[in-house]
């Protein structure tokens, strides 16, 4: 997984609405880059819900939110709508992304077992390109506060 003063990777991703977004659209800004399992399952819609709902105080804070999984634009796009998300969701099928942050390995679920799939993270991305703040293996309940406080 990338750590704080790393070198954010380069991204071209499809949004929900099939329109390719760049990393290059946030230089200048604070990005909040975060890696999510699955659309509109209990966890991830909670931690989505919870940007939303504090997403004019992360711009009044001049940073912008970006989540990324592996589903597709087109379940990126009825996931946005069902919860009126005002931020870009973006498809990294392939995983390319996803494992360019480390956010791809063995994860210990709810219950002590373990599997491999997508470790939800969150990366504060400065207006350089760097790595400020790394949120490995987050819990969704209270990660809005907790992005607040870094930026």
């Amino acid at each position: 997984m990338l750590h704080e003063g790393d070198i954010a990777p380069d991204f071209v991703l499809e949004d929900a609405n099939g329109a390719l977004r760049h990393m290059s659209e946030f230089k200048g800004k604070k990005l909040v880059l975060y890696f999510y399992p699955k659309d509109d399952t209990p966890g991830c819609t909670t931690e989505a819900c919870a940007f939303r709902d504090v997403y004019a105080e992360i711009q009044r804070r001049g940073a912008a939110v970006v989540g990324v999984s592996p589903d597709s634009g087109e379940s990126h796009r009825l996931f946005r709508d069902k919860f009126h998300l005002p931020f870009p969701l973006l498809a990294d099928p392939e995983r390319r992304l996803i494992e360019a942050y480390g956010a791809w390995g063995e994860r210990v679920k709810s219950d002590g077992s373990r599997s491999v799939g997508l470790i939800r993270s969150t990366f504060v991305i400065d207006a350089e390109g760097l790595i400020r703040k790394a949120f490995p293996a987050v819990n969704p309940e209270g990660h809005a506060a907790e992005i607040l406080a870094a930026l």
